[in-house]
């Protein structure tokens, strides 16, 4: 196992917009991160044995009543930390520098001016560069034996760095792509500040998992819910890579599923890892479990719960062939976070891989990719040999259609989907924007009529919504500006050769404020 994920670099989150964007660039600077919630003690941080630790942002003011500060101790433990825009005044307070509210505020794109030689983190870069600030209090003064390296307009203080005892910080935010120069100045901080071995590769991710995987399960035997997408494909073939044939895979065919999915994951998948595959026909058991539902959450359990006993069937059946104690799920980290399981996070959505299963499960749980991001999980299954039809597949979501139908589910609104999804993923495809987009779910408003003209009479159809959005990692996402004439044929065909359907609409939201899937 990797020197870097036995120690991880921790992300104390002070309710940071951006606190997992943090995270993933740690890791692309081959370093093993985990966020926190900064209501963590110092101790509880230290029993980690970090070998960093990083201050995100947050929305507060420093001089808020109640708002959360950093415990001096933290500095006198021989950690190196690095302090991003809140995290970087709270630091300063800390450490006896001075943090102000002038009344001057800097918000988006911002020019940089980097002091002297820039220190080690801004040495080389542009003399004036930009950066993306976000902040109405500034540190005026440095703590002592800090060194300023840069200043903006609005802060007289944009970052500093002690050396000696390894500290450093910035006022703006590195993170994100508005930064140009944020990734090296990260990277500058974990290697040669830190002084942290880039070890967090695609081959210590797979040794490590597979090494886990086989702590876990020991001698005994597994079954892993086969979807045919991308996250229970890597973590089935993970698990394959440490069990050998003692993981049977069992797919469900719940009939929420796409045009074409059965077959795919019965030809790909079994041909590029040579698993065992049990197809299991149950569209008939969730279709009646969902008939007459309409909340999501609901939907979303219920297919949950389906799944699940599906499974424990399964394992009934198998039964002549030992005991399956083992449930592989391709849980990754923001299904972890938006589900309320990491960081304090809130509950955006209940997910089957995580939230939705029942109190009673008669399995024990091998969660893989729990720790990885979607784009950790594609480069994991490069490395493990699986074919980019499987790699590269566009995220879809466990319960399936079930959530992309706005009412209720039953076998009319899925084939009227069914079929314009078709539609829309053939004409993507064909303009070659399947890399260009993250994925572009198509949502059936079910309950809804739309009054339309087609041939010579009035029509009250459904409308469909186009969703196309471009993400890294599903936490932040921007809807997708696909070209006009692309979108002319997905309408055109959808409205022609699906009879039930008279609108076409595009959904052009960012995340937040709305999540990817409607439902």
């Amino acid at each position: 196992m990797a020197e870097s994920s036995n120690r991880p670099v921790l992300v104390v989150d002070f309710g940071a917009q951006y606190a997992q964007l943090i995270a993933r660039r740690v890791r692309e600077a081959q370093v093993y991160s985990e966020v926190v919630p900064h209501t963590t003690p110092v101790a509880e941080l230290l029993e980690r044995d970090p070998a960093a630790i990083v201050l995100s942002g947050g929305p507060s003011s420093v001089y808020e009543p109640g708002a959360p500060q950093v415990d001096p101790k933290l500095f006198d433990m021989n950690v190196p930390v690095f302090g991003i825009c809140y995290g970087f005044q709270a630091m300063a307070g800390a450490l006896g520098g001075t943090v102000e509210h002038t009344g001057t505020r800097e918000y988006g794109r911002t020019e940089l001016g980097v002091q002297q030689a820039g220190g080690l983190l801004h040495e080389e870069l542009p003399a004036n560069h930009p950066v993306w600030m976000s902040h109405g209090d500034c540190v005026t003064k440095a703590p002592e034996g800090f060194t300023v390296t840069a200043t903006s307009e609005g802060a007289p203080v944009a970052a500093f760095e002690d050396t000696e005892r390894r500290f450093a910080g910035v006022q703006y935010h590195p993170e994100v792509g508005h930064s140009p120069h944020g990734q090296e100045v990260l990277r500058r901080f974990l290697h040669e500040i830190a002084g942290i071995r880039p070890q967090w590769t695609t081959s210590s991710i797979v040794d490590e998992q597979v090494a886990l995987i086989r702590a876990q399960v020991g001698d005994g035997k597994a079954i892993c819910g086969l979807s045919g997408g991308v996250d229970s494909a890597v973590a089935a073939a993970l698990v394959q890579r440490a069990i050998g044939d003692r993981l049977t895979c069992v797919f469900v065919d719940h009939g929420l599923l796409r045009a074409g999915e059965r077959a795919q994951v019965e030809r790909d998948f079994v041909a590029a890892t040579g698993v065992n595959l049990v197809t299991v026909d149950a569209r008939e058991r969730f279709l009646d479990a969902l008939k007459g539902v309409t909340d999501p959450e609901q939907k979303r359990k219920i297919i949950g719960r389906e799944f699940i006993r599906v499974f424990e069937q399964a394992e009934r059946d198998l039964k002549a062939e030992g005991d399956y104690q083992f449930l592989v799920q391709g849980t990754l980290y923001p299904d972890v976070v938006e589900s309320g399981g990491g960081s304090g996070a809130a509950n955006i959505k209940s997910h089957h891989n995580v939230g939705g299963l029942p109190e009673d499960l008669q399995f024990t749980l091998v969660e893989p990719l729990r720790a990885l991001f979607k784009d950790e999980v594609r480069r994991v299954g490069t490395e493990l040999g699986l074919p980019e039809t499987i790699v590269q597949r566009q995220p879809f979501p466990g319960p399936g259609l079930g959530i992309r139908i706005i009412g209720e589910v039953n076998q009319e609104r899925l084939d009227i989907l069914r079929k314009a999804d078709a539609i829309a993923r053939e004409e993507l495809t064909s303009a070659g924007l399947d890399r260009q987009i993250w994925q572009c779910p198509v949502v059936l408003l079910a309950d809804v009529r739309s009054v339309g003209v087609q041939g010579d009479g009035r029509t009250y159809g459904h409308p469909v919504v186009l969703r196309p959005v471009s993400s890294e990692d599903a936490m932040t996402a921007d809807w997708t500006r696909l070209p006009y004439d692309v979108l002319e044929r997905i309408s055109t065909r959808i409205t022609n050769e699906v009879s039930e359907v008279n609108r076409v609409v595009l959904d052009v939201t960012s995340k937040p404020p709305g999540t990817i899937e409607w439902e």
